[in-house]
């Protein structure tokens, strides 16, 4: 068999799994040990999701999976087959004025972390229209920044909130 068949052909260490990342389909090959992160970031090359700790405590691997953000490093591909994936870059992609206010708003240094704290600013929105600071300092709270740019996290969230509620109320 040539390799590029032996490639598409389920064997009894790999499965096909559907995942649907940023509202496209991608039917993949995956072996079951593989985390969603090794999926996204390493087969799919959507090097937005960072691999910090490998241990799911520093949040930089954060994506949204069915509407709540979760850390891919600790989450099985094969466990989401069928499922909806949303990554920093299909927030990018969406123009989503979390991307612009964390820009103004000077949230990053060296920005390794920024694509995990935009992710879940973004699941926090997706739930709260109008978070306060506890809300939001809670939602980012399992992200952690080497460069300590935490402070302006916060304005940066406010901001993007104001105005995805200025665009919901003129249509």
């Amino acid at each position: 068999m040539d390799a590029k068949v032996a490639e598409r052909v389920p064997s009894a260490n790999v499965s096909v799994v559907t995942l649907f990342v940023n509202g496209e389909r991608h039917d993949l090959l995956v072996k079951p040990e593989w985390s969603l992160y090794h999926v996204l970031h390493d087969m799919m090359g959507l090097t937005g999701t960072k691999q910090f700790c490998d241990r799911g405590a520093c949040g930089s691997c954060t994506v949204i999976l069915e509407g709540r953000p979760i850390l891919s490093c600790m989450k099985l591909a094969i466990e989401c087959d069928g499922l909806h994936v949303e990554t920093i870059e299909g927030i990018a992609a969406d123009h989503h004025p979390l991307i612009d206010a964390y820009v103004r708003n000077h949230t990053m240094q060296c920005g390794y972390c920024t694509p995990g704290f935009v992710v879940t600013a973004k699941a926090l929105l997706d739930e709260n229209a109008d978070p306060t600071e506890e809300d939001i300092r809670d939602a980012l709270g399992g992200n952690l920044c080497r460069c300590g740019s935490y402070p302006q996290h916060i304005p940066a969230v406010k901001e993007a909130a104001r105005e995805l509620r200025e665009r919901g109320n003129q249509g």
